[in-house]
């Protein structure tokens, strides 16, 4: 297993300095703070293409996705992007973006978050599951969907929610994905 810590905040009574998180060493650790994310993402997409017969369309727009998604998850507050290779054809991977987000307009307690994103989730035959579990770091609000798990960490202080989105998407978040995922959530240690 490797160590993650990046979530910085500002020093105060309380309030979480750090993050400590355990990741299996197999997955493609993105560090989205530093400015050379893309080469380190291409990097990991060149990897998985290389000695498989994987076209150079497929490579491209594994390549497209992933960019946009990290892109994506920096608009919103991401600091890291775990990549797991599951397919020998080189679709695109199961992955954890690690964000943090502000309280906002965002219920600061997990019982009330849970039920307004439960709220907010359109009625259709694959519904998510949105509940609260205890973690070892506190309370957070679990929402699983068929492919994607997402793991929103109340973080000490009250000052915003530590997020841990998790997708298989060729896979499913079932089985052992699943309980793969939930252990790496149980992992979430906070440093004051």
């Amino acid at each position: 297993m490797r160590e993650s810590a990046e979530a910085d905040a500002p020093p105060s009574g309380g309030i979480p300095l750090d993050y400590r998180l355990l990741v299996p060493r197999e997955w493609f650790r993105i560090d989205l703070t530093q400015d050379r994310w893309r080469a380190q993402l291409k990097t990991f997409v060149d990897r998985q293409a290389a000695g498989r017969h994987v076209s150079a369309e497929l490579t491209r727009n594994v390549w497209a996705t992933l960019r946009n998604t990290a892109e994506g998850g920096l608009a919103r507050g991401a600091m890291e992007f775990f990549l797991l290779a599951t397919s020998r054809d080189g679709n695109l991977p199961a992955s954890l973006l690690v964000s943090l987000m502000p309280l906002g307009e965002t219920p600061a307690d997990p019982q009330k978050y849970a039920a307004w994103l439960d709220m907010r989730e359109p009625e259709r035959r694959t519904r998510q599951q949105v509940s609260v579990v205890n973690l070892p770091a506190g309370a957070a609000v679990r929402v699983l969907g068929a492919t994607r798990l997402s793991v929103h960490a109340l973080m000490p202080g009250g000052v915003g929610y530590l997020t841990l989105s998790f997708s298989a998407p060729l896979i499913g978040m079932s089985g052992p994905m699943e309980r793969l995922c939930d252990a790496i959530a149980g992992s979430l240690r906070w440093v004051v």
